[in-house]
């Protein structure tokens, strides 16, 4: 038994080209600091309260 393949429901998308640029070149998401925890706005003091409160024992 042979099966037959299905018929063209539509237009296929195009298929992605192919890029040949420098990807050094490109900034990537790890080269920001969005997403690492670090704020955009604060104050001095609260930073240096968070920073005192997360100070390790062996910095005192």
């Amino acid at each position: 038994m042979s099966t037959a393949p299905e018929p063209d429901s539509g237009p296929r998308a195009p298929k992605p080209a192919l890029v040949f640029d420098d990807p050094l070149d490109q900034q990537s998401s790890d080269d920001t600091d969005r997403g690492w925890g670090e704020r955009a706005e604060g104050d001095s003091a609260a930073d240096l309260k968070r920073f005192l409160d997360e100070k390790p024992p062996h910095h005192l």
